[in-house]
């Protein structure tokens, strides 16, 4: 007895890159969210490798729990309402304990419009990011209803309700750390369960997808992803794109906003026009990336202005 559940185990927890690609049932509205074992305790849900549409919910960011053994931790709540509720009934489907605490990786739509669903506990995000939150809120709510439709019925931005301690984390009897970096946003948390080596890298990190940008500065995420390069991972869990066993989607987010500063720069010392740069060549492996058709062309309304000012003031980004 004592084998076959020791090798049901193993089985379980052999391969954490096995894609777990919701199945989204559109006539429900039913997200088809599944929880997917990385480790003993530890789980995560996996979105779309996409863009925002109607045909995903919105659901593009992986969210994940850890069961503590004094109750559960949700790390970000997603998208909608709806996802919330979905993600809170998974969470009861999927261990006993209950959830005691909500964390926000980032300030960014899909890290906290489904914490309707988690209105009775306490929500925890940096001051950065609370700050962020509290100015975006009404322009993400309007922008995911026009993006998503009915998904989006009834959801209206709960902010968290205080300010996470950084460093040690300990919950029952998971040993758990959170690091802040920052450049994707002014405030990245990075949570590491140090008992599995599974670390939440949350929009520090990219995988397979193209990085969005809207509040990113590219010298400091590339100086953090640096920092962040020295970090022990087991599996890694980006907030967008697949699950890795490794930390290559490190090298691949290093390598995007490598060349982006550099190209950008070298267009705009030529001098070159937004839409000269949109028409410009982009090397095959990121344009094999998911989202490059629209999150590209977003990259470079969000960067590119910031290349040519700096070429005219003779500065940095």
């Amino acid at each position: 007895m004592k084998a076959l559940l020791a090798s049901l185990l193993l089985a379980a927890f052999a391969n954490p890159l096995a894609q777990g690609t919701p199945r989204v049932d559109l006539g429900r509205l039913d997200y088809g969210l599944a929880a997917r074992a990385l480790a003993p305790g530890v789980w995560v849900v996996e979105g779309a490798n996409a863009d925002f549409t109607p045909a995903n919910g919105c659901n593009i960011i992986n969210t994940g729990f850890i069961a503590t053994g004094s109750g559960v931790l949700v790390i970000n709540t997603g998208p909608s309402k709806r996802y919330g509720e979905q993600l809170r009934a998974l969470i009861a489907r999927t261990t006993n304990e209950p959830v005691v605490q909500v964390i926000h990786l980032n300030l960014h739509p899909d890290y906290f419009l489904g914490n309707q669903a988690f209105a009775d506990v306490p929500r925890l995000a940096t001051d950065a990011t609370r700050a962020g939150m509290a100015r975006e809120a009404k322009a993400y709510e309007d922008n995911l209803y026009r993006l998503c439709g009915d998904w989006m019925r009834g959801t209206e931005a709960m902010l968290p309700t205080g300010t996470v301690a950084l460093g040690p984390l300990h919950i029952g009897s998971r040993d758990m750390e959170l690091r802040e970096y920052r450049g994707h946003t002014d405030s990245d948390l990075v949570l590491v369960d140090k008992s599995s080596g599974v670390v939440f890298a949350g929009g520090l990190v990219f995988a397979q997808r193209i990085p969005t940008t809207p509040h990113a500065q590219v010298g400091p995420w590339l100086q953090s992803l640096r920092a962040f390069a020295t970090l022990p991972v087991k599996t890694l869990v980006p907030s967008h794109g697949p699950v890795r066993a490794d930390a290559s989607a490190v090298g691949q987010t290093q390598r995007y906003l490598q060349w982006i500063d550099g190209r950008f720069r070298q267009l705009a010392e030529q001098g070159a026009e937004m839409n000269e740069v949109l028409r410009s060549e982009v090397p095959a492996e990121f344009r094999a990336w998911a989202a490059f058709g629209t999150e590209y062309t977003r990259n470079v309304a969000h960067l590119y202005p910031r290349y040519e000012r700096a070429v005219l003031k003779g500065g940095t980004p």
